[in-house]
Protein backbone atom coordinates (compact mmCIF):
# COMPACT_ATOMS: atom_id res chain seq x y z
CA UNK A 1 0.00 0.00 0.00
CA UNK A 2 1.47 3.36 -0.82
CA UNK A 3 1.90 5.43 1.61
CA UNK A 4 1.81 9.40 0.50
CA UNK A 5 2.89 12.71 3.18
CA UNK A 6 0.42 15.14 1.82
CA UNK A 7 1.55 18.80 0.78
CA UNK A 8 1.59 20.67 3.79
CA UNK A 9 1.57 24.49 3.63
CA UNK A 10 2.55 26.41 6.76
CA UNK A 11 3.36 29.33 5.15
CA UNK A 12 2.01 31.99 2.43
CA UNK A 13 3.05 33.41 0.10
CA UNK A 14 5.97 31.59 -1.11
CA UNK A 15 8.17 33.46 -3.69
CA UNK A 16 9.88 31.66 -6.57
CA UNK A 17 13.10 33.42 -5.87
CA UNK A 18 13.44 32.40 -2.63
CA UNK A 19 12.48 28.87 -3.50
CA UNK A 20 15.09 28.81 -5.94
CA UNK A 21 18.06 30.52 -3.74
CA UNK A 22 18.98 26.78 -2.26
CA UNK A 23 19.79 25.59 -5.85
CA UNK A 24 21.84 28.45 -6.58
CA UNK A 25 23.75 27.48 -3.78
CA UNK A 26 23.69 23.97 -4.59
CA UNK A 27 25.00 24.98 -8.25
CA UNK A 28 28.31 27.33 -6.49
CA UNK A 29 29.25 24.37 -4.69
CA UNK A 30 29.43 22.01 -7.27
CA UNK A 31 31.21 24.18 -9.18
CA UNK A 32 33.83 25.05 -6.30
CA UNK A 33 34.19 22.76 -4.01
CA UNK A 34 37.58 21.29 -4.37
CA UNK A 35 36.55 18.13 -2.67
CA UNK A 36 34.22 17.56 -5.37
CA UNK A 37 36.57 18.61 -8.00
CA UNK A 38 39.21 16.05 -6.78
CA UNK A 39 37.00 13.32 -7.57
CA UNK A 40 35.76 14.50 -11.11
CA UNK A 41 39.84 14.31 -11.63
CA UNK A 42 40.12 10.84 -10.46
CA UNK A 43 37.73 10.15 -13.05
CA UNK A 44 39.44 11.97 -15.63
CA UNK A 45 42.55 10.57 -14.83
CA UNK A 46 40.70 7.00 -15.13
CA UNK A 47 39.78 7.70 -18.29
CA UNK A 48 43.57 8.01 -19.58
CA UNK A 49 44.18 4.90 -17.69
CA UNK A 50 42.14 2.92 -21.00
CA UNK A 51 44.48 4.33 -23.93
CA UNK A 52 47.50 3.14 -21.57
CA UNK A 53 46.22 -0.24 -21.23
CA UNK A 54 44.98 -0.83 -24.93
CA UNK A 55 48.36 -0.05 -26.27
CA UNK A 56 51.27 -2.35 -27.93
CA UNK A 57 54.31 -2.82 -25.57
CA UNK A 58 57.02 -1.00 -26.82
CA UNK A 59 59.00 -2.67 -29.54
CA UNK A 60 62.60 -3.24 -28.26
CA UNK A 61 65.49 -2.40 -31.29
CA UNK A 62 69.09 -3.25 -30.48
CA UNK A 63 72.43 -2.48 -32.57
CA UNK A 64 75.66 -4.37 -31.98
CA UNK A 65 79.05 -3.65 -33.09
CA UNK A 66 81.68 -6.37 -33.41
CA UNK A 67 84.97 -5.52 -32.13
CA UNK A 68 86.58 -8.17 -33.50
CA UNK A 69 84.67 -8.67 -36.87
CA UNK A 70 83.29 -12.03 -37.50
CA UNK A 71 84.36 -13.42 -40.96
CA UNK A 72 82.15 -15.23 -42.99
CA UNK A 73 81.86 -16.49 -46.82
CA UNK A 74 80.59 -13.30 -48.42
CA UNK A 75 82.96 -10.60 -46.08
CA UNK A 76 83.30 -9.91 -42.04
CA UNK A 77 80.47 -8.67 -39.89
CA UNK A 78 80.71 -5.06 -38.81
CA UNK A 79 77.50 -4.52 -36.79
CA UNK A 80 73.65 -5.75 -36.27
CA UNK A 81 70.66 -4.36 -35.44
CA UNK A 82 67.73 -5.64 -34.03
CA UNK A 83 64.16 -4.71 -34.22
CA UNK A 84 61.26 -6.83 -32.34
CA UNK A 85 57.49 -6.31 -31.36
CA UNK A 86 55.37 -8.81 -29.03
CA UNK A 87 51.70 -9.05 -29.41
CA UNK A 88 49.72 -10.36 -26.70
CA UNK A 89 47.35 -13.29 -27.01
CA UNK A 90 44.12 -12.41 -28.91
CA UNK A 91 41.58 -10.22 -27.27
CA UNK A 92 43.79 -9.44 -23.89
CA UNK A 93 44.40 -5.63 -25.03
CA UNK A 94 40.94 -5.57 -25.12
CA UNK A 95 39.70 -7.23 -22.46
CA UNK A 96 42.09 -4.63 -20.42
CA UNK A 97 40.87 -1.75 -22.39
CA UNK A 98 37.06 -2.99 -21.18
CA UNK A 99 37.68 -3.64 -17.32
CA UNK A 100 39.70 0.24 -17.54
CA UNK A 101 36.56 1.76 -19.11
CA UNK A 102 34.59 -0.01 -16.66
CA UNK A 103 36.66 1.36 -13.54
CA UNK A 104 37.13 4.73 -15.04
CA UNK A 105 32.61 4.54 -14.99
CA UNK A 106 33.01 3.50 -11.53
CA UNK A 107 35.35 6.82 -11.01
CA UNK A 108 32.43 8.43 -12.43
CA UNK A 109 29.82 7.37 -10.05
CA UNK A 110 31.85 7.77 -7.27
CA UNK A 111 32.14 11.34 -8.64
CA UNK A 112 28.18 11.20 -8.38
CA UNK A 113 27.86 10.44 -4.91
CA UNK A 114 30.36 13.16 -3.73
CA UNK A 115 28.35 15.71 -5.77
CA UNK A 116 25.23 13.97 -4.10
CA UNK A 117 26.61 13.69 -0.75
CA UNK A 118 28.14 17.41 -1.52
CA UNK A 119 24.58 19.02 -2.39
CA UNK A 120 23.40 16.90 0.80
CA UNK A 121 26.25 18.69 3.33
CA UNK A 122 25.20 22.60 1.63
CA UNK A 123 21.56 21.65 2.49
CA UNK A 124 22.08 20.73 6.17
CA UNK A 125 24.33 24.01 6.56
CA UNK A 126 21.63 25.60 5.23
CA UNK A 127 18.43 25.20 7.20
CA UNK A 128 19.96 25.49 10.34
CA UNK A 129 20.25 29.05 9.26
CA UNK A 130 16.83 29.11 7.95
CA UNK A 131 15.90 27.98 11.75
CA UNK A 132 18.35 30.58 12.96
CA UNK A 133 16.48 33.62 10.94
CA UNK A 134 13.37 32.85 11.99
CA UNK A 135 14.38 32.52 15.66
CA UNK A 136 15.92 36.22 15.21
CA UNK A 137 12.89 37.31 13.74
CA UNK A 138 10.59 35.42 16.58
CA UNK A 139 12.92 37.06 19.48
CA UNK A 140 12.72 40.41 17.81
CA UNK A 141 8.91 40.48 18.13
CA UNK A 142 8.88 39.05 21.56
CA UNK A 143 11.35 42.20 22.41
CA UNK A 144 8.32 44.50 20.84
CA UNK A 145 5.98 43.24 22.94
CA UNK A 146 7.06 42.89 25.72
CA UNK A 147 8.35 46.46 25.33
CA UNK A 148 4.58 47.25 24.78
CA UNK A 149 3.61 44.96 28.16
CA UNK A 150 6.04 47.07 30.30
CA UNK A 151 4.62 50.10 28.85
CA UNK A 152 1.10 49.10 30.07
CA UNK A 153 2.22 47.73 33.64
CA UNK A 154 4.61 51.03 34.03
CA UNK A 155 1.69 52.98 33.01
CA UNK A 156 -1.00 50.81 35.58
CA UNK A 157 1.63 51.12 38.46
CA UNK A 158 1.75 54.80 38.03
CA UNK A 159 -2.24 54.64 38.34
CA UNK A 160 -1.99 52.74 41.25
CA UNK A 161 -3.83 49.39 39.43
CA UNK A 162 -0.89 47.23 39.14
CA UNK A 163 1.71 46.25 41.78
CA UNK A 164 5.64 47.10 40.50
CA UNK A 165 6.51 43.34 40.16
CA UNK A 166 4.33 43.27 36.97
CA UNK A 167 7.15 45.84 36.09
CA UNK A 168 9.55 43.61 37.03
CA UNK A 169 8.65 40.42 35.84
CA UNK A 170 8.40 42.09 32.13
CA UNK A 171 12.00 43.33 32.85
CA UNK A 172 13.16 40.15 33.42
CA UNK A 173 11.97 38.78 30.38
CA UNK A 174 13.20 41.27 28.19
CA UNK A 175 17.09 40.51 29.85
CA UNK A 176 16.39 37.00 28.82
CA UNK A 177 15.42 37.77 24.96
CA UNK A 178 17.67 40.32 24.47
CA UNK A 179 20.66 38.06 25.29
CA UNK A 180 18.73 35.46 23.39
CA UNK A 181 18.64 37.71 20.49
CA UNK A 182 22.34 38.64 21.29
CA UNK A 183 23.42 34.94 21.14
CA UNK A 184 21.68 34.15 18.06
CA UNK A 185 23.44 37.43 16.41
CA UNK A 186 26.70 35.90 17.67
CA UNK A 187 26.30 32.06 16.19
CA UNK A 188 25.08 33.37 13.00
CA UNK A 189 28.73 34.01 11.61
CA UNK A 190 29.75 30.57 12.56
CA UNK A 191 26.71 29.24 10.76
CA UNK A 192 27.68 31.64 7.85
CA UNK A 193 31.12 30.37 7.65
CA UNK A 194 30.15 26.56 7.68
CA UNK A 195 28.15 27.23 4.73
CA UNK A 196 30.57 29.70 2.33
CA UNK A 197 33.32 26.90 3.17
CA UNK A 198 31.55 23.86 1.48
CA UNK A 199 30.68 26.98 -1.35
CA UNK A 200 34.32 27.88 -1.57
CA UNK A 201 34.27 31.34 -0.77
CA UNK A 202 34.80 34.24 1.50
CA UNK A 203 33.50 32.90 4.91
CA UNK A 204 31.95 36.32 5.63
CA UNK A 205 29.74 36.57 2.27
CA UNK A 206 26.48 37.11 2.57
CA UNK A 207 24.03 34.23 2.58
CA UNK A 208 20.33 34.98 1.32
CA UNK A 209 17.74 32.57 3.33
CA UNK A 210 14.44 31.72 1.96
CA UNK A 211 12.00 32.88 4.61
CA UNK A 212 9.32 30.72 3.47
CA UNK A 213 9.21 27.16 2.45
CA UNK A 214 7.17 24.03 1.47
CA UNK A 215 6.74 20.25 2.20
CA UNK A 216 6.16 18.00 -0.56
CA UNK A 217 4.62 14.79 -1.15
CA UNK A 218 6.93 11.61 -1.36
CA UNK A 219 5.83 7.97 -2.48
CA UNK A 220 7.46 5.88 -0.45
CA UNK A 221 7.57 2.52 -2.53
CA UNK A 222 8.65 4.67 -6.00
CA UNK A 223 11.10 6.33 -3.85
CA UNK A 224 12.24 2.92 -1.89
CA UNK A 225 12.70 1.15 -5.38
CA UNK A 226 15.13 3.64 -6.84
CA UNK A 227 17.45 3.18 -4.88
CA UNK A 228 18.42 0.02 -6.61
CA UNK A 229 17.80 1.98 -9.71
CA UNK A 230 19.95 4.95 -9.60
CA UNK A 231 22.37 5.21 -6.50
CA UNK A 232 25.87 5.86 -7.66
CA UNK A 233 27.29 4.24 -4.74
CA UNK A 234 25.17 0.84 -5.90
CA UNK A 235 26.42 1.66 -9.50
CA UNK A 236 30.02 1.99 -8.43
CA UNK A 237 30.10 -1.81 -6.87
CA UNK A 238 28.19 -3.32 -9.94
CA UNK A 239 30.98 -1.36 -12.30
CA UNK A 240 33.52 -2.55 -10.10
CA UNK A 241 32.23 -6.14 -10.39
CA UNK A 242 31.71 -6.08 -13.78
CA UNK A 243 35.38 -5.11 -14.10
CA UNK A 244 36.56 -8.00 -11.70
CA UNK A 245 34.95 -10.21 -14.18
CA UNK A 246 37.05 -9.07 -17.12
CA UNK A 247 39.86 -8.86 -14.95
CA UNK A 248 39.51 -12.63 -14.64
CA UNK A 249 39.48 -13.13 -18.26
CA UNK A 250 42.29 -10.65 -18.77
CA UNK A 251 44.46 -13.36 -16.47
CA UNK A 252 43.45 -16.03 -18.21
CA UNK A 253 44.53 -14.46 -21.27
CA UNK A 254 47.73 -13.72 -19.91
CA UNK A 255 48.74 -17.06 -19.11
CA UNK A 256 48.83 -17.60 -23.02
CA UNK A 257 51.39 -17.54 -25.30
CA UNK A 258 52.82 -13.83 -26.20
CA UNK A 259 53.73 -13.62 -29.92
CA UNK A 260 57.18 -11.56 -31.12
CA UNK A 261 57.54 -10.90 -34.62
CA UNK A 262 61.30 -9.07 -35.49
CA UNK A 263 63.90 -8.48 -38.03
CA UNK A 264 67.62 -9.38 -37.78
CA UNK A 265 70.57 -7.00 -40.20
CA UNK A 266 73.93 -7.19 -40.28
CA UNK A 267 76.15 -5.31 -41.74
CA UNK A 268 79.33 -7.38 -44.08
CA UNK A 269 82.12 -5.79 -45.54
CA UNK A 270 83.56 -6.69 -48.84
CA UNK A 271 86.01 -9.10 -48.93
CA UNK A 272 89.32 -7.96 -50.30
CA UNK A 273 90.98 -11.43 -51.01
CA UNK A 274 89.06 -13.18 -53.11
CA UNK A 275 85.85 -12.38 -55.43
CA UNK A 276 83.01 -14.39 -53.99
CA UNK A 277 79.62 -14.24 -55.00
CA UNK A 278 77.46 -11.79 -52.92
CA UNK A 279 80.48 -10.21 -51.83
CA UNK A 280 79.55 -7.77 -49.04
CA UNK A 281 75.87 -8.33 -49.19
CA UNK A 282 74.34 -7.43 -46.12
CA UNK A 283 72.11 -10.27 -44.06
CA UNK A 284 68.44 -9.94 -43.65
CA UNK A 285 66.69 -12.34 -41.40
CA UNK A 286 63.11 -12.46 -40.12
CA UNK A 287 62.14 -13.40 -36.94
CA UNK A 288 59.20 -15.37 -35.17
CA UNK A 289 59.19 -15.85 -31.30
CA UNK A 290 56.89 -16.98 -28.85
CA UNK A 291 56.68 -16.27 -25.08
CA UNK A 292 56.59 -19.66 -22.44
CA UNK A 293 54.42 -19.54 -20.08
CA UNK A 294 55.53 -21.95 -17.83
CA UNK A 295 55.60 -19.92 -14.19
CA UNK A 296 51.66 -20.29 -13.34
CA UNK A 297 50.88 -19.06 -10.16
CA UNK A 298 51.07 -15.71 -11.10
CA UNK A 299 48.63 -16.16 -13.56
CA UNK A 300 46.19 -18.24 -11.47
CA UNK A 301 47.00 -15.41 -8.37
CA UNK A 302 45.49 -12.93 -10.63
CA UNK A 303 42.41 -14.64 -11.08
CA UNK A 304 41.89 -15.68 -7.85
CA UNK A 305 42.10 -11.86 -6.69
CA UNK A 306 39.50 -10.91 -9.65
CA UNK A 307 37.81 -13.71 -7.82
CA UNK A 308 38.18 -12.26 -4.78
CA UNK A 309 37.60 -8.80 -5.39
CA UNK A 310 33.81 -9.84 -7.02
CA UNK A 311 33.11 -11.45 -3.51
CA UNK A 312 34.12 -8.11 -1.81
CA UNK A 313 32.02 -6.04 -3.67
CA UNK A 314 29.05 -8.60 -3.84
CA UNK A 315 29.43 -8.31 0.40
CA UNK A 316 30.14 -4.47 0.34
CA UNK A 317 26.94 -4.09 -2.39
CA UNK A 318 24.80 -5.77 0.48
CA UNK A 319 25.92 -3.85 3.35
CA UNK A 320 25.22 -0.75 1.04
CA UNK A 321 22.02 -2.06 0.41
CA UNK A 322 21.43 -2.62 3.60
CA UNK A 323 22.53 0.74 5.30
CA UNK A 324 20.55 2.21 2.87
CA UNK A 325 17.57 0.98 3.57
CA UNK A 326 17.96 1.45 7.24
CA UNK A 327 19.10 4.94 6.52
CA UNK A 328 15.69 5.25 4.26
CA UNK A 329 13.34 3.80 6.93
CA UNK A 330 14.69 6.15 9.60
CA UNK A 331 14.49 9.03 7.26
CA UNK A 332 11.11 8.99 6.55
CA UNK A 333 10.45 8.62 10.08
CA UNK A 334 11.79 11.57 10.62
CA UNK A 335 9.61 13.42 7.41
CA UNK A 336 6.58 11.54 9.20
CA UNK A 337 7.05 13.12 12.57
CA UNK A 338 8.43 16.30 11.73
CA UNK A 339 5.12 16.52 9.43
CA UNK A 340 3.30 15.83 12.62
CA UNK A 341 5.46 18.42 14.94
CA UNK A 342 4.65 21.26 12.41
CA UNK A 343 0.74 19.91 12.45
CA UNK A 344 0.85 20.17 16.07
CA UNK A 345 2.42 23.17 16.48
CA UNK A 346 0.69 25.34 13.72
CA UNK A 347 -2.84 24.40 15.80
CA UNK A 348 -0.77 25.28 19.17
CA UNK A 349 0.35 28.63 17.82
CA UNK A 350 -3.11 29.33 16.74
CA UNK A 351 -5.10 28.43 20.30
CA UNK A 352 -2.46 29.86 22.31
CA UNK A 353 -2.32 33.68 20.47
CA UNK A 354 -6.31 32.77 20.90
CA UNK A 355 -5.80 32.66 24.57
CA UNK A 356 -3.23 34.96 24.65
CA UNK A 357 -5.68 37.76 23.55
CA UNK A 358 -8.35 36.81 26.06
CA UNK A 359 -6.12 37.26 28.72
CA UNK A 360 -4.74 40.33 27.79
CA UNK A 361 -8.11 41.69 27.50
CA UNK A 362 -8.91 40.71 30.63
CA UNK A 363 -6.20 42.09 32.20
CA UNK A 364 -6.85 45.68 30.49
CA UNK A 365 -10.10 45.48 32.05
CA UNK A 366 -9.06 44.34 35.60
CA UNK A 367 -5.85 44.81 36.33
CA UNK A 368 -5.31 41.06 37.17
CA UNK A 369 -3.56 37.94 36.28
CA UNK A 370 -0.40 39.76 34.48
CA UNK A 371 1.54 36.95 35.13
CA UNK A 372 -0.52 34.48 33.17
CA UNK A 373 -0.64 36.55 30.41
CA UNK A 374 3.52 37.06 30.45
CA UNK A 375 3.03 32.96 31.37
CA UNK A 376 0.93 32.45 27.99
CA UNK A 377 3.35 35.01 25.69
CA UNK A 378 6.38 32.81 26.34
CA UNK A 379 4.44 29.60 25.97
CA UNK A 380 3.60 31.42 22.55
CA UNK A 381 7.35 31.72 22.21
CA UNK A 382 8.38 28.37 22.57
CA UNK A 383 5.91 27.11 19.99
CA UNK A 384 7.21 29.49 17.61
CA UNK A 385 10.55 28.62 17.83
CA UNK A 386 9.73 24.64 17.99
CA UNK A 387 7.78 25.25 14.79
CA UNK A 388 11.23 27.15 12.87
CA UNK A 389 13.37 24.10 14.38
CA UNK A 390 11.29 21.53 12.96
CA UNK A 391 10.87 23.16 9.44
CA UNK A 392 14.64 23.20 9.72
CA UNK A 393 15.00 19.60 10.78
CA UNK A 394 12.16 18.69 8.40
CA UNK A 395 13.90 20.07 5.12
CA UNK A 396 17.07 18.52 6.16
CA UNK A 397 15.39 15.08 6.43
CA UNK A 398 13.90 15.34 2.99
CA UNK A 399 17.47 16.50 1.46
CA UNK A 400 18.79 13.53 3.27
CA UNK A 401 15.96 10.98 1.53
CA UNK A 402 16.91 12.91 -1.60
CA UNK A 403 20.97 12.22 -1.24
CA UNK A 404 19.61 8.33 -0.01
CA UNK A 405 17.51 7.85 -2.93
CA UNK A 406 20.01 9.68 -5.68
CA UNK A 407 17.12 12.26 -6.57
CA UNK A 408 20.30 14.42 -8.03
CA UNK A 409 22.00 12.12 -10.06
CA UNK A 410 21.53 12.46 -13.60
CA UNK A 411 22.96 10.84 -16.55
CA UNK A 412 24.70 13.74 -17.97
Amino acid sequence: MKKIIAIIIFFSGISVVQSQSLNTYLEIAAGNNPGLQSKYKEFEAALQRITQVKALPDPSFSFGYFVWPVETRVGPQRAKFSLNQMFPWFGTLQAKGDAAALMAEAKYQAFLEARNKLFFDVAAAYFPLYELQQMQEIERENIEILESYKTIATRKFENGATPMVDVLRVDIMLNDSRTGLEILNKKEQALVSVFNNLLNRNEDEEVIVSDTLLAKPVDVDAVKDSLLLRNPAINALDLKTRASKVNEIVAQKQGLPNIGAGLDYAIVGERSDLSVADNGKDVMMPMVSVSIPLFRKKYDAARKEALFMQESYAFQKENMLNTLSSEFDQTLFEISQQLDLLELYREQITSTRQSLKLLFSSYGNSGQEFEEVLRMQQKLLQYEKLMAKAMAQYHTAMARLDYITAKNTTNE
